[in-house]
């Protein structure tokens, strides 16, 4: 076993027996970690094995760094950054990457402990390393969304929906062709040097169905429980970031289901009209029950630019399934960011609609101009659904007589002001 493989091996212990890391030790035996000596410029993972540039490691100097290193890849996999972040990845995978890795930074950053018997911190960031702190406690895509807006200089990648590097001493990744113009970038008066960082093909993990990725999932959220026994025996602090991703969850797809067909609760009325065959066989002659359709459903979704393409194509196609389960008669479909911007309006036949939908908008937010607008337009609707961020204006004026449902994708500390919240997600 060569040096780098020693220390890389003693990392994974030192972080394991640590009180501020022994909640990623699950994470930490997932797949494969091995360090290599080629097709690896820095360290990666591909959101289950972690690879580690022999090369890259002989230049990181200290033993914290190294563990920092190797805690850095393994929060990427316990943060489900990849999955999660494919649209953006897609969408700019420069500003993807620097998003994943400020928030990973900063959970490093935060942990200040030392090793026992001396001063020696457990990790530490290396020099150059993407991190501001003003990203404390922050998502990835809150970060990425960010970025969007205010930072300075870089490439916009053109996102070839299967490559991105994790560098944390660099942050982003190159254009198929850039040309070196996009190494610099500026966030916050401070610039940053990702010029080393590298691809990676994440082919593998864009072939995995629903449910192979559900698995990989499933099986980060147990380990991150086992850890999280352990850590809290230790009397360990967890971070928000992970605390999230440990709190039980509501299917939001039986949430959104059941929240419909309560719509339609006391609807349902006996016919003469059409007898009850299961008693007519015992020659009793009793009315059976007629379903009354659900009259308009209205979805009021977020183009703000937190709602990814992904998620808008994942809540669509569940707006299909409750629309052959309810047969609401008219779906109304409203896009909005500070204004309501543009509707479509969709009778009887569905099953096209994941294809028709044309999102518009693309602004700041403010979710009060969906009010306005039903109530301006007189809408009448069952019930309303609004996918957003959460990241709303505070005095939000909902003058609506209609049921509502939330399905908020970021902000966990959003509360409607009327309604049902539920957490929007791909898990």
């Amino acid at each position: 076993m060569s040096k780098q493989d020693i220390r890389v091996k003693k990392a994974h212990i030192a972080l394991m027996k640590h009180p501020e890391t022994a909640l990623y030790s699950g994470v930490m035996l997932m797949g494969k970690s091995e360090v290599v000596d080629s097709g690896c410029p820095t360290a990666y993972t591909d959101g289950v094995n972690k690879v580690y540039g022999r090369k890259f490691l002989e230049g990181v100097s200290t033993e914290p760094q190294v563990r920092g290193l190797v805690l850095h890849e393994n929060l990427h996999v316990a943060l489900k950054q990849l999955p999660r972040g494919k649209d953006m990845f897609e969408e700019n995978r420069k500003l993807a990457n620097i998003a994943a890795d400020m928030v990973v930074n900063n959970i490093i950053e935060d942990i200040k402990g030392t090793i026992t018997g001396s001063s020696e911190r457990i990790v530490e960031l290396p020099d150059g390393a993407v991190y501001d702190p003003m990203f404390q406690n922050w998502s990835m895509r809150e970060v990425y969304n960010y970025l969007k807006k205010n930072c300075k200089g870089g490439k916009k990648g053109k996102g070839n929906g299967g490559q991105q590097g994790n560098n944390p001493s660099g942050g982003g990744d190159q254009d198929n062709d850039d040309d070196g113009d996009g190494d610099i970038i500026e966030i916050n008066g401070k610039k940053y040097d990702i010029s080393n960082a590298d691809e990676h093909d994440l082919g593998n993990l864009k072939d995995l169905t629903h449910e192979q990725v559900k698995e990989i999932n499933d099986a980060i959220d147990k380990a991150l429980r086992e850890g999280g026994m352990l850590a809290g025996r230790m009397g360990a602090k967890i971070p928000r970031s992970i605390s999230d991703l440990l709190e039980p969850k509501v299917d939001w797809r039986d949430a959104l289901r059941d929240f419909v067909s309560s719509a339609v609760k006391g609807k349902d009325e006996y016919t003469w009209r059409k007898l009850n065959k299961r008693q007519m066989v015992n020659d009793i002659y009793l009315p059976s029950m007629e379903n009354e359709t659900i009259g308009e459903v209205v979805f009021a979704i977020d183009t703000s630019g937190s709602m990814g393409n992904e998620q808008i194509t994942e809540a669509a196609t569940e707006l299909v399934s409750i629309c052959d389960l309810c047969s609401p008669e008219r779906v109304r479909v409203l896009w909005w960011d500070t204004a309501v911007h543009g509707e479509q309006v969709f009778n009887g036949n569905y099953q096209g609609l994941v294809k028709l939908l044309k999102p518009m908008g693309g602004g700041g937010t403010h979710v009060s101009c969906v009010s306005e607008y039903i109530n301006k337009e007189r809408i009448n609707a069952e019930c309303v659904i609004v996918f957003t961020d959460g990241y709303v204006e505070s005095d939000i004026t909902w003058n609506i007589t209609s049921p509502t449902l939330w399905m908020v994708t970021e902000n966990k500390s959003f509360e409607p002001p009327v309604g049902k919240k539920v957490k929007f997600g791909d898990d």
